[in-house]
């Protein structure tokens, strides 16, 4: 499709440029409503056993007083269907309203239940009526309808009780959960996805069944991202009504990686107006998920008070698919390179060779050498300072033009320049130059940036929000088919370490899921003020979230990354402990994904992108992947993490950890 085509053809977003919510229908559950003009819904999933009601009861209770305006429960059989009337009996018995959701997998007939009981149910067509065997069917025209009157055969009594009793339903996709037959056609591909609700979305709309919630999920930031706008995209091609989207990602993991990760996905969908209820999902206990969803619709409640951005008419980036800007090299930005890390450390005075620890760095004495870890820095800002001792091989240090200009080592120190600087400039670096410029000055920049192979764009916005005022920047360089290499900068004012990971995952995340940016740095500006320690943990945390953002964003992967259900009743094991243990022996495998999952629903399928797997098979009993591929099964739990490590260690991907 030509470029100029593409944006008359985009219909998942209103503007690019001005915050604008999609309209869609209000559905009804209990008293709450999610969608049309209501404010985004928070909500969360217990993870009790759903036969102890008591203690679903009183975790219940944790998540209401924690910010939870629906609660999800898992319902796997028949008797913890049943038993969803006792522990809501129990929360009316205790005066609260909080409307439950049941989650179905694999079971008609308790979903079939829980619709009378409860005021939502959740299937996943992925494996509502399927028995995921992961085999590869060719089907034809024919036989492909024969399992589409099979579903329907299955599901239309669902469809009828949600009818009958005002139980409103979400189509939830899983992509690692996609049924052989989707997969057969599709593969585990964005369309795929949606195709596989629309199987279902079509036939609640022939039964003039209408609340419905839908959603697309994956652990993979990029695919969820893609498979949400698409499904927007062909609910308006096709003509349906304008469900409301539930947003989260998947099995994102806990503490920081968890946080970042949810933030890159869900807050790359709020940017562009999609999402009507949010659930975030940590290896957590729940009641630590809505402050951290809450925090996330927060930012999108006063968009309309900020600076007139230019609109988008002709959009470059195709956005149900990833492709990277094209840029030059210079030096190891742009081109085939990673997105750098540039690391603010200009707050910091005379700092010492023991404070670049800070940035991932650590100095040895004893030996006089220094050791790194995978979060060290590619290169840090000083500012107006100068690093006084040498820096550890590969790391660069960046400063003021005017400090530049001054030092005897022109060449291991690089240049930052404004506009101005940069035009008047009668010395420069040989090869690499920094032009730090706002998203209002890449009109007047272009002319200066032409051709040029030598210079490093730090781009900025005096905006908030930032995102689309970046995105508009990033537009007008390809517009004019500029190939300079851009790092891109944020800047936050004090405040707590979860909102910076939040914001800085939200800002940048956005744009490198659209393959946009060459690096990140965040601004250290706001601490100048601060005691010494406190600006040492901020430069410290600015530079892990720099790489927790590139990891999420799927741009760079730097560490291990931990594929991790946020645990639920079906969890075979405590999922918080055994994700520490398997953390502490594996996480020095850098670029290494490993699933951790509680339970054979959320085991192989949302294992998707793992390249290992550790799944509950039974009680004390683990089954071990490679890929998709069972390689033990029903192995005793205490020997579990050894003989995955060791399974890890044949397929040649072990290291031994430096000690």
């Amino acid at each position: 499709m030509h470029t100029k085509d593409l944006l008359a053809s985009i219909k998942y977003c209103n503007s690019l440029t001005q915050y604008s919510r999609r309209k869609t229908i209000p559905v009804k559950v209990g008293d709450v409503v999610i969608g049309g003009d209501n404010p985004i819904v928070v909500q969360s999933m217990t993870t009790v056993d759903t036969m102890d009601t008591m203690g679903s009861v009183e975790q219940c209770i944790r998540m209401i007083e924690a910010g939870c305006q629906l609660i999800r429960i898992t319902a796997p059989s028949i008797k913890e269907a049943e038993n969803l009337r006792e522990i809501r009996k129990e929360l009316r018995a205790r005066g609260f309203q909080t409307p439950l959701v049941a989650d179905i997998h694999f079971t008609p007939n308790a979903a079939e239940i829980a619709a009378k009981i409860v005021e939502k149910v959740r299937i996943n067509p992925g494996n509502y009526a399927d028995k995921k065997k992961f085999e590869v069917i060719e089907y034809t025209d024919e036989s492909y309808q024969e399992e589409l009157d099979r579903i329907r055969e299955r599901f239309l009594p669902l469809v009828k009780i949600c009818k009958e009793h005002g139980t409103a339903m979400r189509i939830g996709t899983n992509h690692g959960s996609l049924s052989d037959r989707i997969m057969s056609r599709y593969g585990d591909t964005p369309l795929g996805m949606v195709e596989s609700a629309l199987e279902f979305l079509r036939i609640c709309e022939d039964e003039n069944f209408h609340d419905i919630v839908i959603s697309m999920k994956s652990s993979n930031t990029q695919v969820m991202v893609q498979a949400y706008r698409l499904l927007v995209q062909k609910l308006e091609e096709g003509g349906f009504k304008p469900y409301p989207l539930h947003l989260g990602v998947t099995e994102a993991g806990d503490g920081e990686d968890g946080r970042i990760k949810s933030a890159v996905g869900i807050g790359a969908l709020l940017e562009d107006g999609l999402g009507d209820t949010v659930r975030v999902s940590l290896t957590e206990d729940p009641e630590f998920e809505p402050p951290v969803a809450q925090a996330l619709v927060d930012r999108y409640l006063d968009r309309g008070n900020h600076a007139v951005i230019k609109p988008i008419v002709n959009y470059p980036i195709t956005p149900f698919e990833y492709n990277k800007r094209e840029s030059v090299e210079v030096f190891n930005f742009g081109g085939g390179n990673v997105p750098r890390v540039i690391t603010d450390i200009s707050i910091m005075p005379n700092i010492t060779e023991k404070e670049m620890k800070a940035v991932g760095h650590f100095y040895l004495p004893e030996l006089d050498k220094w050791k790194m870890n995978d979060q060290g820095a590619d290169y840090v800002y000083s500012g107006k300072s100068s690093i006084p001792f040498m820096l550890p091989n590969g790391m660069k240090e960046i400063q003021d033009y005017a400090v530049w200009q001054s030092v005897e080592d022109k060449t291991n120190k690089f240049p930052l320049f404004s506009l101005e600087e940069f035009k008047q400039a009668e010395e420069i670096h040989y090869g690499l130059n920094f032009l730090a410029i706002k998203d209002t000055e890449v009109e007047a920049a272009i002319p200066v940036l032409e051709n040029r192979k030598d210079v490093v764009v730090i781009l900025s916005s005096d905006n908030d929000p930032n995102l689309p005022a970046l995105r508009r920047a990033f537009v007008s360089m390809m517009e004019a088919h500029l190939m300079t290499p851009v790092v891109v900068k944020v800047q936050y004012a004090i405040q707590p370490q979860d909102k910076t990971m939040l914001h800085a995952a939200t800002d940048v995340g956005g744009l490198l899921i659209d393959g946009l940016g060459e690096g990140i740095f965040i601004s250290a500006d706001t601490y100048n003020d601060v005691e010494r320690a406190e600006k040492e943990a901020q430069i410290k945390l600015h530079n892990s979230v720099s790489f927790g953002v590139l990891q999420a964003a799927r741009t760079r992967m730097s560490k291990t990354e931990y594929i991790s259900c946020p645990s639920c009743g079906r969890t075979l094991f405590d999922l918080q402990e055994t994700t520490a243990m398997i953390r502490k022996r594996t996480d020095h495998l850098k670029g290494v994904k490993i699933g951790i999952m509680g339970c054979i629903v959320n085991g192989p399928g949302e294992m998707a992108d793992a390249d290992y797997g550790y799944v509950g098979s039974g009680k004390g009993k683990i089954t071990l992947y490679k890929g998709k591929e069972v390689v033990k099964k029903s192995v005793p739990s205490e020997k579990a993490v050894d003989e995955l490590i060791e399974i890890i260690r044949k397929d040649g991907m072990w290291i031994e950890p430096e000690v």
